[in-house]
């Protein structure tokens, strides 16, 4: 498969902020891309398009167009990229138009409400020939990033089953449950450490639901190819689960020679094996790391690490996963007949 064709490096790729939604009360255009497209060289701002009352207010701070209609500003400003955080059950329909529009797209997480309006996503960035970043920051996390390179590396031999936790203590619960939100965080690094598809799906609810009825804490057991396995813990709060202002951000890789243990939060990486325990070393930063990645896949011609497949894959997931909590029964995972991916080294930022 052929990569993106690359875009002109003599400028600044020149950016369209389009939507400052998310689920709940998120507001990640503000509080992460545009800090991230800000601070780095290779981007600068063209202009902003939505009709809420925060485009208003970036389009006057940042001193740059504002247009409300998202059509028109694809065909009257010059951009080469766009952001897009526009409402999540809008996102797969504004991702599209804009690849359509041969434009690359960062899209915030998650990139649709489900697997169809991902694979959507998918098809038109394979069709335009454009990079479509789903925005998984959390893999460019440093202790992530060196497990990554860990396990590649060979240091736990062949990985077996990972054990993984994202709980955060307090914070604003998202309507839509926790298991749409955080759950494409601790899913993604999994399907990146093993390389291996998740074939089937258990997912079970734990402690009390949300203030909306939705599920605040879940229990992801999944079957992957060739024998691995994992379980993942993702939630919100209360129910002893994770005190106010904590984050849980934990990995556990077991392996044919060896455990690596990783505390994403802390941050601490350690490898024990039989010659003893070792800390590796990182380096430091998410969401800036992912708009470097952006970058430079838009720049170089060659697909996102993540792309938007991965995101897809994700996708599957959390529908299965939707499915095994409603019918309480293991859930098979359609997938692709294609090898799996190997899991590659992550270069330092």
């Amino acid at each position: 498969m052929t990569g993106p064709a690359p875009a002109a490096s003599a400028r600044p790729l020149r950016v369209l902020l389009a939507g400052f939604s998310g689920l709940g009360s998120q507001d990640h255009q503000t509080d992460m891309y545009l800090p991230a497209f800000t601070a780095h060289p290779g981007f600068e701002l063209a202009a902003v398009a939505g009709d809420e009352p925060q485009a208003r207010a970036t389009a006057e701070r940042l001193g740059v167009p504002l247009v409300a209609d998202l059509a028109t500003a694809l065909g009257d400003v010059d951009a080469d990229v766009v952001s897009v955080c526009v409402r999540p059950d809008e996102r797969a329909e504004v991702a599209v138009r804009a690849l359509e529009n041969g434009r690359h797209v960062l899209v915030d997480k998650p990139a649709a409400t489900d697997t169809r309006g991902t694979a959507a996503i998918a098809a038109a960035a394979s069709s335009a020939g454009r990079v479509c970043l789903p925005a998984h920051h959390q893999r460019f996390a440093p202790g992530v990033r060196a497990a990554r390179a860990a396990v590649a590396g060979g240091r736990v031999g062949l990985p077996w089953n990972i054990q993984s936790d994202f709980l955060v203590g307090g914070g604003d619960p998202v309507p839509e449950g926790e298991l749409a939100n955080f759950a494409v965080y601790p899913v993604d690094i999994v399907l990146a450490l093993t390389g291996q598809a998740v074939h089937r799906v258990h997912a079970l609810a734990a402690g009390s639901p949300g203030p909306s009825g939705a599920e605040r804490t879940v229990v992801l057991m999944l079957d992957h190819a060739h024998g691995v396995t994992s379980t993942i813990v993702v939630g919100r709060g209360a129910d002893g689960i994770a005190a106010p202002g904590t984050v849980f951000h934990r990995h556990r890789v077991s392996g044919s020679s060896g455990v690596l243990v990783v505390d994403a939060a802390g941050p601490t990486l350690t490898v024990r094996g039989s010659a003893g325990a070792r800390a590796l070393p990182f380096d430091r930063g998410s969401v800036n790391a992912l708009v470097r990645e952006f970058h430079g896949a838009v720049t170089e011609g060659r697909p996102a690490d993540p792309d938007i497949e991965d995101a897809l894959a994700v996708a599957r997931i959390v529908d299965a996963a939707r499915t095994s909590l409603r019918t309480g029964l293991p859930v098979d995972v359609a997938v692709r007949p294609e090898p799996a991916r190997t899991p590659a080294p992550v270069p330092a930022a």
